[in-house]
């Protein structure tokens, strides 16, 4: 994404250091009232598990999100989770957009995609259809999408493609690839880049912290308002389950959850 001649590019590379996140961050937030910090929240702000109800914010997380939502523009978390479970577990001084931009909250103000509504039947079909698939998968519903997990039984990965190609091919969702997952959403145009786009609105800088290939398009939405002359960053957090593709268009990438931490507490400066 970023140029090597660049004045706004930082080195990319998966061997990321301190004085690396202190570079970035120096360059990014220069200016904290004009610039947005984004960040997914799966993989990123909470480490992988197994059992999908069971993550949580990494330790100090919240806190950390709390303190920079008083300093910088916009601190949004942009997410495959419905804005329910984000709400019980983020601050409320963070905006938040859940199934990738199908609703949103901020301030007590929540909103829906003015389409998602006529979704909810056919995403309860396929939540439906989906529990009578193999032994070991886990179906988590969201309302509007449900998800095909098959983290604790990584053989099932054909079996579950071919599943929730079929669910989508009776209800009208459309399949999407994740983590050791499937997704079904509702065929509805939007995506985090969409988000991304709406919440860096007259940003001069914007951060964006993603692991999976869904956040491919807030990297996208990046590189758009790059070209537009708004200073961005856009972040890995590394796994072995990182997408190669998300690696390459990455600005920086961190070590895992507890690398995302360390950039917020080089957001949040001297204490």
């Amino acid at each position: 994404m970023a140029g090597p001649d660049s004045p706004e590019s930082v080195t990319a590379g998966s061997d990321r250091s301190g004085p690396d996140i202190a570079g970035a961050v120096s360059a990014i937030g220069a200016e904290p009232s004009r610039t947005a910090l984004l960040f997914d929240f799966d993989g990123t702000l909470a480490p992988i598990v197994a059992d999908p109800a069971a993550s949580r914010p990494g330790r100090g997380v919240v806190a950390l999100l709390d303190r920079l939502a008083v300093r910088y523009r916009t601190v949004g978390v942009i997410s495959g989770r419905p804005v329910n479970f984000l709400i019980e577990h983020l601050p409320a001084t963070v905006h938040l957009s859940g199934l990738y931009g199908l609703e949103s909250t901020f301030a007590g103000r929540r909103a829906e995609h003015p389409d998602a509504e006529r979704w909810r039947e056919p995403v309860r079909e396929a939540a439906h259809l989906a529990q009578q698939g193999p032994a070991g998968l886990v179906v988590e519903p969201k309302g509007l999408s449900v998800t095909l997990h098959y983290r604790s039984d990584p053989g099932l990965a054909s079996r579950v493609t071919v599943l929730a190609d079929e669910i989508a091919a009776q209800t009208g969702l459309v399949a999407g690839a994740a983590k050791m997952s499937v997704e079904l959403h509702p065929p509805i145009d939007t995506d985090k880049g969409a988000v991304v786009r709406r919440l860096a609105e007259g940003a001069l800088a914007v951060l964006y912290v993603g692991d999976d290939r869904g956040d491919l398009s807030a990297f996208a939405a990046l590189e758009d308002l790059r070209r537009e002359g708004v200073r961005t960053l856009a972040v890995a957090v590394d796994s072995d389950e990182l997408p190669p593709e998300l690696r390459r268009r990455a600005d920086l990438v961190v070590d895992g959850p507890p690398g995302v931490v360390a950039l917020l507490r080089a957001l949040d400066g001297p204490t």
